[in-house]
């Protein structure tokens, strides 16, 4: 899926274009004399004066924005209104470095605008701007609006109401009640200065320099000190983004478990990625939580160790070969197969026809071995070029390692890009037609993704089927602040059809063969209670047995404070019912800032 990065890159550049094309259509004139920033900011999340002109606003500065596109200063008044509703800030984009310091009094002339991050097609909520100003400065040094203080007290449990079923879902047009629902809370803060004061860190700070926090403590915590994400209906209210409005170089670098110590303080902004945001103007003190990354047990000699692990983009060029290498052997405890997801061609994204993946992948094999590890023998099929997804031109597949010292794969010929493997029965024993082979890879499920890589392996004399998965992404589904109550999740479509073939593939093995040991794994894109891994478990073919771990342990991913599972091992009923498996999420990238992908491997033990 397009990356983070380049989606910010992209926002950033025509995010000037954007605040005049995602607006709300222009009305009539207003009568501004009399107009305020609360005025302005309503009752809803739609301003009353979207699209008019409005003159001589009053406030005081309360911090600048001198960098990117979005350049321009947050307006507060120092007189509110009664109405808890109302916000008393607003942003004024001026498109260039602003001329007015923190403490200005001011007034400001321009027009109420609507801007959406991101464009309307995101589903996100709007920012009311006041654009195209105008500004007179009255006074000097005058003190800035004393922060609101949000904590565990002031955001209230419930998340959202349900959007207006007459606006498609909307809830732009529905009163805010922010002493009921967290949306509305943040929603009617609004570009005000707001306070949080001793908050944990619930997701690392990213390279745009970027964390979150929870004031929260208490909701849904994992016992590594982030926040669980567990299901659709039971949100994490006290989640927020924290920016900086100083410089980058000195933004704290937090993994999750640590504490901002003392006061962060600055406006509250709604962005693209993420929603409701703080931009600090006063950050607090970093306190580390001491975070260590986590080692699995060892297998012993008559359990087979399988693991996933999502390399995130992986090509001859980067530099996290002897990192990526370290993590199998140290952290996995060298597992006897590693099912890799997103192994990249031998050009990385250069676009030139280039499919074949063996520099890479032996390029990891070799740090591997250099690591202390064993020298990993390794399966794969080449994509079509460019018909995978991923990156334009990196032809992402997923690959089997194996340490032949431990387990022998089944070498089978006849699998190639676009020849479905099949299951034959052959002595009374469900055999694939080829190994390794491709799950259905013409069908219209896998368009522009990852087609499932099948196969047989044989570990002290058991036969055990091996199915990697990387399912489609969650890109395109709309964020949890969208203006959308409950979010479209428009990427589930694709992926309920992906896990339906996956399922039928293995019960086409079951049928065969009822005990046969199957696992199926990888990045499947989505949630241990998600309808996508219901459709993959079927009616007991499989069972995910991330499920096996504690709640406050279910996790290997996290975004936007909430920790949650993508990454998944799914196992037949001749697994599950000996009662004789291990399971392990191994935390050692998604609660860092220094992560090398930004996915927890996975690691299953048994004994076939």
């Amino acid at each position: 899926m397009p990356s983070k990065s380049s989606a910010r890159l992209a926002a950033l550049t025509v995010a000037a274009v954007c605040s005049a094309a995602s607006t709300v259509a222009l009305t009539a004139p207003a009568h501004a004399d009399t107009v305020r920033i609360h005025d302005i900011q309503g009752t809803t999340r739609i301003s009353p004066y979207a699209g008019q002109k409005v003159a001589d606003v009053p406030g005081i500065v309360t911090a600048t924005r001198t960098y990117g596109s979005s350049r321009g200063f947050w307006l507060q008044d120092p007189n509110p209104d009664d109405d808890p509703a109302t916000s008393e800030g607003v942003f004024v984009f001026t498109s260039s470095t602003p001329k007015v310091s923190v403490g200005d009094s001011v007034t400001v002339t321009g027009t109420v605008s609507e801007y959406v991050p991101g464009g309307a097609s995101t589903g996100n909520q709007s920012l009311t701007e006041i654009t195209k100003p105008t500004v007179t400065t009255v006074s000097t040094g005058n003190a800035v609006p004393a922060p609101v203080v949000i904590d565990a007290k002031s955001v209230p449990a419930e998340y959202t109401p349900a959007g207006d079923t007459a606006a498609n879902g909307s809830v732009n047009g529905l009163p805010l009640q922010p002493a009921k629902y967290a949306l509305d809370y943040y929603e009617s803060l609004e570009g005000m200065n707001v306070q949080v004061a001793n908050a944990r860190v619930v997701t690392a700070t990213d390279p745009y320099a970027e964390l979150w926090v929870t004031v929260k403590p208490h909701e849904h915590p994992t016992r590594r000190g982030g926040t669980l994400y567990g299901s659709y209906t039971s949100q994490n209210t006290g989640r927020l983004q924290i920016q900086s409005l100083g410089a980058v170089a000195d933004f704290p670098k937090a993994n999750v478990g640590d504490t901002l110590t003392g006061t962060t303080t600055g406006p509250l902004d709604y962005n693209q990625f993420g929603g409701y945001t703080l931009v600090a103007g006063q950050l607090g003190t970093l306190k580390s939580g001491g975070l260590q990354r986590e080692t699995t047990k060892k297998q012993s000699r008559g359990e087979l160790a399988v693991a996933t692990y999502n390399v995130e983009n992986l090509d001859p060029s980067d530099t996290t070969f002897a990192a990526h290498a370290a993590a199998i052997v140290n952290n996995l405890q060298s597992p006897d197969i590693v099912s890799l997801e997103e192994i990249q061609d031998n050009d990385g994204a250069t676009d030139d026809g280039v499919v074949d993946a063996s520099t890479t992948v032996n390029k990891l094999i070799d740090a591997i071995v250099a690591a202390g590890g064993p020298k990993y023998d390794w399966r794969s099929i080449n994509p079509v070029n460019d018909q995978d997804g991923g990156e334009p031109g990196g032809n992402i597949r997923q690959v089997f390692l194996f340490n032949p010292e431990r387990v022998s794969f089944v070498d089978r010929a006849g699998g190639d890009s676009t020849t479905a493997v099949g299951v034959t029965k052959v002595h009374g024993k469900a055999q694939l037609t080829a190994s390794p082979g491709r799950v259905d890879p013409a069908n219209d499920a896998w368009k522009s993704s990852r087609k499932p890589l099948a196969g047989e392996f044989v570990f002290r004399g058991r036969t055990v089927f091996v199915i990697a998965n990387h399912l489609n992404s969650k890109g395109g589904d709309q964020g949890l602040t969208s203006q959308y109550q409950p979010p479209v999740r428009s990427s589930e479509t694709q992926r309920h059809a992906q896990a339906t073939l996956v399922n039928a593939f293995v019960k086409s093995i079951l049928d065969v063969q009822k005990n046969a040991d199957v696992i199926a794994l990888g990045d499947m894109n989505d949630f241990e209670f998600s309808d996508t891994a219901k459709i993959l478990e079927g009616d007991g073919e499989l069972w995910s047995a991330i499920k096996s771990l504690p709640r406050s342990e279910r996790y290997t991913y996290d975004y936007q404070g909430n920790e949650q599972v993508l990454d998944q091992i799914l196992i037949s009923p001749s697994i599950r019912k000996s009662c004789d498996f291990e399971y392990d999420s191994v935390h050692i990238n998604s609660e860092f800032n220094d992560q090398i992908s930004d996915h927890d491997p996975q690691v299953l033990r048994f004994r076939p």
